[in-house]
């Protein structure tokens, strides 16, 4: 399920406006669902990035959503295990705000999760498994090092 440029960006202006808890707390992280057109339908906010990315995945299980269908976004870096818990609730993409470990991209390269990093600013890093958030993405950088796309 290729993720278009766009679609990426149209949930990260989405997430911003439903994160209630750090509006008036500026203290939480979030995670959120977005189908892939972009649209946020589940976000979930918890002072944890792992909590938050928890009690996304619990809901997403509870209303029987198909993982498969959409991405998440993440207010924060993503570690390994957000990348293991991803890639085990069958997510095919994960974004983060911020930067990936070295073994969060290892860990999403096996299990085939397309991991991107620096999601903001109409631009975003992708780390691992390129082809499910290439379409309509402008490429640059060798297939060594990690993509930079920007939307088109």
């Amino acid at each position: 399920m290729p993720v278009h440029a766009a679609a990426l960006h149209r949930a990260l202006e989405g997430l911003q406006g439903l994160q209630r808890l750090h509006a008036a707390t500026g203290a939480t992280h979030a995670a959120a669902w977005a189908e892939p057109s972009g649209s946020i339908c589940l976000i979930r906010e918890d002072v944890g990035r792992h909590n938050a990315l928890d009690k996304l995945i619990g809901a997403l299980l509870r209303d029987e959503i198909d993982t498969a269908r959409g991405f998440a976004l993440i207010t924060s870096r993503a570690s390994y295990e957000m990348a293991l818990k991803a890639a085990m609730a069958g997510m095919p993409l994960l974004a983060a705000i911020s930067a990936p470990t070295a073994y969060a991209i290892r860990i999403s390269e096996e299990a085939g999760l397309s991991l991107l990093g620096f999601f903001r600013n109409e631009q975003f890093v992708i780390y691992s498994c390129p082809a499910a958030a290439t379409r309509g993405a402008a490429m640059i950088g060798s297939s060594a090092a990690p993509k930079v796309a920007a939307a088109t």
